[in-house]
This record gives C-alpha cells, sequence and structure tokens, in this order.
C-alpha cells in the first residue's frame, strides 16, 4: 500500500495574471538596468513613479480593448478621428513643435528620468520633436481608445470629439515651459510649477483613459433607457 506523499502546494499564477506579473517585473528590471547603464539616476522619484503610471495604464487599456465589428466605412471613419486627435496630443503635449530658428541646436539624446528617457529630441529652423517614451505610449493608447469609441457608437464622430477635448490639460508641460522663459530657469517657483505640471498632465491622462475605457455617457444611456 503506498502513502502519498504530503507537500506544500504553492499556487502558480496562470493567465493574465502570469503575464501581468512578468511584466511589472520585466519594469523593474529594466528600471534596474537603465539606472546602472546609463547617467540617469534615481533623484526624481516621483516622474519615475509618474513614467510607470502612464507606461501601465497605456498597456492596460489597449490590451483590454477591442472594438466591435464594423463596415470598412466606419473603420476609415474612425481612423480620420483618431488620427486627428494623436496629432492634436504631439502638439498639445510637446511632443512636436514649431522650430525655433537660428537658436536649432539639431538631435541629441536625453537621459531623462525612466520612462522620460532616454528621449530623443530634436531642435530644427522649422519643427522641434521630442520622443518622449511614455508621451507616445500613452497618447497612442488615447488615440487608439478613441478609434474603439468610435466604432463602437456606431461611427459617429460625437464620441471621439468629446475625448479629444477631456485631454486639452496635457498641454500643462507647455504652459510651465511658456512661465519657464518669463520668469526664469532657475526660479524655484519655475520648478514646483514643472513638478505640479507632470502631475497634473499625469491626473488628466488617467482620468481621459478610464473615461473613454468605461465610458459613463453608455451608464447614462442605458439608465434612461430602463
Amino acid at each position: 500500500m503506498s502513502e502519498q506523499g504530503t507537500g506544500l502546494s504553492i499556487p502558480v499564477p496562470a493567465g493574465s495574471r502570469l503575464y501581468w506579473g512578468l511584466f511589472f517585473n520585466s519594469q523593474l528590471l529594466a528600471l534596474a538596468v537603465y539606472v546602472l547603464l546609463t547617467p540617469a539616476n534615481l533623484s526624481s522619484p516621483r516622474l519615475i513613479g509618474y513614467g510607470l503610471i502612464w507606461l501601465n495604464v497605456s498597456t492596460w487599456v489597449i490590451v483590454n480593448s477591442r472594438p466591435n465589428p464594423s463596415t470598412p466605412g466606419v473603420r476609415r471613419r474612425a481612423k480620420l478621428v483618431a488620427t486627428g486627435y494623436f496629432g492634436l496630443l504631439l502638439f498639445a503635449g510637446g511632443v512636436a513643435g514649431v522650430g525655433i530658428g537660428d537658436a536649432a541646436t539639431g538631435f541629441r539624446f536625453a537621459w531623462l528620468p525612466f520612462g522620460f528617457g532616454p528621449a530623443a529630441l530634436y531642435s530644427g529652423a522649422l519643427v522641434t520633436i521630442n520622443l518622449i517614451p511614455i508621451y507616445l505610449l500613452g497618447y497612442s493608447a488615447l488615440a487608439y481608445l478613441v478609434y474603439v469609441t468610435v466604432i463602437d457608437t456606431a461611427g459617429s464622430a460625437a464620441a471621439g470629439i468629446i475625448g479629444l477635448f477631456s485631454c486639452v490639460s496635457c498641454s500643462w508641460p507647455i504652459v510651465a515651459s511658456l512661465a519657464s522663459a518669463v520668469i526664469g530657469g532657475n526660479s524655484i517657483l519655475v520648478a514646483s510649477a514643472l513638478q505640479v505640471s507632470y502631475g497634473l498632465s499625469t491626473a488628466v491622462f488617467v482620468l481621459t483613459a478610464a473615461l473613454l475605457y468605461w465610458r459613463p455617457t453608455d451608464w447614462l444611456t442605458r439608465f434612461r433607457g430602463r
């Protein structure tokens, strides 16, 4: 007669829990490697936290959002709305802008805090481009949500326009930059304004992603229909 061995049973995550666990651990590993191998450091934990919020919220909404089946015409209209929205965010968020004429300095890499960097920056006479990873990912996620929203509302552009105006406050970093130019780059007030602007833009980003993902207007419509 054989005896069954009794031992500890360790639950192993499976499915989405496993994938998200690996994703979070990968972020910690990437952060450690980035700090060790680049001039960046951990002197800005708040900015690193903001970067992780943008990264995780963006990834979550993209992975969990799927448009309803639709006609080619509806998809084309949704792409047009989403593309226009994405372009506005790039401009409002300071990713792309007008050039600075003779003061142009060309192309360079900036080892900004994790998530914000590594950033590829181009300052030209006609155009300036600031390729900041979390902004590119975050704005892409919002544009994708607008695309899904427009499709799910039978091609109505109204839903996309509502989402578009809900993220106008993402232009706060531009406002802070203008304040810096007026007050002076070494001002303590400007440094505080920049910290506040990053926090506000992050909060607005999360709120916009939540509104576009869960769509409270759908809840109101269903409630009124009862």
